[in-house]
């Protein structure tokens, strides 16, 4: 009789237990709440604010990051604006990639991710904040000679821009790329995807300094798109043949110049309306005659599995050259123009609003441990 009593008493205990693991998860305390930059109006960079929220919890597949570090994108400008709405379902809370640390691991998780492992990831939303959770499929190791602020400035763009080049336009070695924006963080990530895929880049960018940088990644030659019609200059630096693939985020302002220097045959991939969405013209008939493409792509309202394996495919043939440069001749390296902490998101914002960057904005969210 002592012994069952000593068992039922166990057992209220180990009830007891569970009702309070489950108030816990159920109520916030200081222990699962978290800063993250919050948006009630969309607006102005001054929009955002920070504020404490409830840490999310990982679910089936997923894993808890700790968040080190994060990047701004210009997804993330249209979305404060409200122009640019999360999909169904994703957090609220800006933020398309981020670094950190794994905090838990969520059940059904089939990787072998340790606490404290050093990972980046893409996400959906939720990156401006200090802990985020991700499917596990989506998450990469940072590789060992990255710091965790380099490792945020890898996945989005860099992602992005092997999408367009694999996965949507499908360069083929020594073919020529033009990529528009090539001091931003794709076209910095694009001009060197494009040299190891064996093709040749070409940029256009808005400064000298911006082509200088450009070319120092491996851009063959470079465009002032402000004083000097690219068009004509894609013409001649490839002989009248023109540009096999087009990677362009800017739209309807270049339309005409894009279908001037597009060779016959060429894929004109478009992911971004930087210089708007209006057309007007003989853009059909113009690109019929080239027996041109037009693609378009965004990545962000894709599915887990179409992620999953661009996530995989990225890991296999471009995250290995991120390792130290004397083991590899083809060296990757992400570009950071410049660094803020989480209370200065609304100065990061401005600051990317100027096209002042070169490369990748970073904000620090908290410092590695």
């Amino acid at each position: 009789m002592a012994t069952l009593l000593r068992y039922l008493n166990q057992q209220c205990v180990n009830f007891a237990q569970v009702l309070e693991d489950m108030s816990q998860h159920q109520r916030p305390s200081e222990n699962n709440m978290m800063t993250a930059v919050c948006i009630d109006t969309p607006g102005g960079p001054e929009s955002m604010l920070l504020r404490n929220v409830p840490r999310p919890l990982p679910e089936h597949g997923e894993v808890l990051i700790r968040v080190h570090a994060t990047a701004l994108n210009r997804a993330d400008t249209l979305q404060r604006k409200g122009l640019y709405p999360a999909p169904p379902g994703e957090s609220e809370v800006l933020g398309l990639e981020a670094a950190g640390t794994v905090a838990s691991v969520g059940p059904g998780v089939r990787q072998c991710w340790r606490l404290g492992d050093r990972v980046m990831t893409l996400l959906s939303g939720g990156g401006y904040a200090e802990y985020v959770a991700v499917p596990e499929e989506l998450i990469m190791s940072i590789p060992t000679h990255l710091t965790v602020y380099q490792a945020a400035a890898i996945p989005e763009a860099w992602l992005t821009a092997f999408q367009l080049l694999h996965f949507v336009a499908q360069v083929k070695e020594g073919e020529i790329v033009l990529v528009h924006a090539g001091a931003s963080g794709v076209g910095t990530a694009a001009v060197q995807l494009v040299r190891l895929a064996g093709a040749i880049p070409i940029v256009t960018a808005g400064s000298s300094e911006k082509l200088q940088m450009a070319e120092t990644l491996g851009a063959a030659a470079g465009f002032n798109y402000k004083h000097e019609d690219f068009a004509e200059k894609v013409s001649d630096f490839t002989a009248g043949r023109g540009a096999n693939v087009i990677l362009d985020c800017i739209g309807g302002s270049n339309w005409e110049r894009n279908v001037a220097c597009l060779a016959t045959d060429g894929r004109w991939v478009l992911y971004g309306l930087m210089g708007g969405k209006t057309v007007t013209g003989d853009i059909l008939g113009k690109l019929l005659s080239k027996r041109g493409q037009l693609l378009c792509s965004l990545l962000r309202s894709r599915s887990l599995q179409y992620k999953a394996d661009l996530v995989r495919a990225f890991s296999e043939r471009a995250l290995p050259h991120f390792s130290d440069p004397t083991s590899s001749p083809c060296h990757l390296r992400p570009v950071i123009d410049s660094m803020f902490s989480l209370d200065q998101v609304a100065d990061a914002h401005r600051h990317m609003e100027a096209n002042r960057n070169t490369g990748k904005i970073v904000i620090n969210v908290m410092n590695p441990q």
